[in-house]
């Protein structure tokens, strides 16, 4: 049979966390949109959070598929039914977790020698599946989720002797060999990467199969990091092609969200005026830290969405986290959503005027994408990174002023410092500069995903330097 003839199939393994399953069903979409056949590998708890997100793709023409790998989490010590990143609290679990995606690697062969993908697209927590796809003969991208910047840091980091380059904790790190002076304090950067530790080695493991894999697909578009995006590929000589905003490939998956109470709330509200507040799916604030920011969005006198990771109590007056009586003193100016909002709309409605975020990719460049500027809260991974993306290079945020990498945690922030970065990033001069440069990098992403786009002819680059086959008409 004439290969040409036959259409192409590509595998993608996200990480078992949310950050790194939405982009990666999105990007399954965008390959399938080019005619070819798009399968997901996880496990049964993650698949089913996203279950609706593939059906309405499937219902829409896409050709996307579902592969189930049993997760072994009471093998290595955890609980049964623990497949998502988000449910492990320590950094002992986390290891455990990792290990447990290693054992992974059976159920992957089988699959790979079953269905012969031409391609494997892996998370770079996987970083046993460059070798693994070489068995096939097949190459092995990489997906981390991450930024041109971060994954700059990132290769650096990893090659640094901190025992003679850190000489305190308070003292800034300039990190070498990059386009900008970017400098972390000793606190930003995590204490496992400052010592031999297991997950150092994990890390040196993930950068150097990054290195020796066919090369990276990166949720970025050029226009936002030319630089970095120049650095990674000639500098470090990673191969890498920039496809995204991914999740502007879903507007169909967000048309049915209008009806949001919300959405009905800001559509009562004038332009530029709200501020939203989120701070993603695995950062756990405190009660404390919650009744500071609750102080805080009180005292700024603006106008704002909140949510929260909080089952609402069945007890009247139990909430502690709360001021008393905090929801109907702000009724009508704030709104407090507990447990899940629809994020994009709510960014992209005209109402919403300034972004209290933690710095995950996912976040900073659904903000960017609509066009609003960030009031900065990073807590660990790559989000310190984010925040000098967004802060220094870009301009369009200011930080609330941590310094501390905490996994499970995070720093504490005052209610004063809470008020101050709210009232910044949303009204007076300086706040209107960053939002015309936000609405400018608005314009640009989507511009990259469009025809003729930057993202849109990376995107076609990789498939035709895969040759890979699609089975759409010319």
């Amino acid at each position: 049979m004439d290969i040409k003839a036959k259409q192409s199939h590509i595998f993608l393994f996200p990480y078992m966390a949310p950050g790194h399953m939405i982009p990666t069903i999105a990007m399954a979409k965008l390959f399938a949109s080019r005619g070819i056949k798009t399968t997901i590998i996880s496990t049964p708890k993650n698949v089913a959070a996203f279950s609706k997100t593939i059906e309405r793709s499937k219902a829409l023409g896409f050709e996307i598929g579902v592969l189930l790998l049993k997760f072994p989490s009471v093998e290595v010590g955890l609980p049964e039914g623990c497949e998502c990143g988000h449910m492990v609290e320590t950094l002992e679990e986390l290891q455990k977790f990792l290990k447990a995606t290693s054992l992974l690697d059976q159920q992957l062969e089988k699959l790979l020698e079953e269905h012969q993908p031409n391609c494997l697209v892996a998370d770079n927590c996987f970083p046993w599946t460059t070798d693994l796809a070489a068995k096939f003969g097949i190459p092995r991208l990489v997906f981390h989720g991450i930024n041109f910047i971060s994954l700059c840091i990132s290769q650096h980091l990893i090659k640094m002797d901190f025992s003679t380059l850190l000489k305190s904790d308070s003292e800034p790190l300039v990190i070498p060999d990059l386009p900008d002076e970017i400098k972390l304090a000793g606190t930003q950067i995590p204490n496992f990467l400052k010592q031999e530790t297991e997950l150092r080695k994990f890390l040196e493991s993930t950068a150097e199969t990054e290195r020796r894999s066919y090369g990276v697909v990166v949720n970025s578009f050029y226009e936002l990091e030319p630089v970095y995006a120049d650095h990674y590929r000639k500098f470090l000589g990673i191969k890498a092609w920039h496809i995204g905003p991914t999740f502007l490939c879903n507007k169909d998956t967000y048309a049915s969200l209008d009806e949001h109470e919300c959405l009905k709330w800001l559509n009562s509200k004038t332009p530029n005026s709200v501020v939203y507040v989120s701070f993603g799916s695995v950062i756990k604030f405190d009660d404390a830290q919650l009744l500071e920011i609750a102080l805080g969005l009180d005292a700024s006198g603006q106008q704002f969405i909140w949510v929260v990771k909080k089952e609402k109590s069945d007890e009247e007056n139990k909430e502690d986290w709360l001021p008393e009586g905090f929801e109907k003193r702000v009724e009508g100016r704030g709104l407090v959503i507990r447990g899940w909002a629809p994020q994009v709309p709510i960014l992209e409605h005209q109402a919403v005027g300034g972004f209290v975020t933690h710095c995950g990719w996912n976040s900073v460049i659904e903000a960017v994408s609509a066009g609003v500027p960030m009031a900065t809260w990073p807590a660990f991974s790559d989000q310190f990174y984010n925040e000098k993306l967004v802060t220094q290079i870009l301009g369009i945020g200011i930080g609330v002023g941590v310094q501390k990498w905490e996994r499970f945690g995070g720093e504490k922030v005052g209610k004063r410092n809470i008020e101050k970065v709210v009232t910044q990033i949303m009204v007076g001069e300086k706040a209107e500069e960053m939002r015309s440069r936000a609405k400018r990098l608005g314009e640009m992403a989507r511009k990259s995903v469009e025809e003729g786009g930057s993202s849109y002819k990376d995107l076609n680059a990789l498939i035709q330097e895969l040759g890979l086959h699609s089975t759409a008409p010319n």
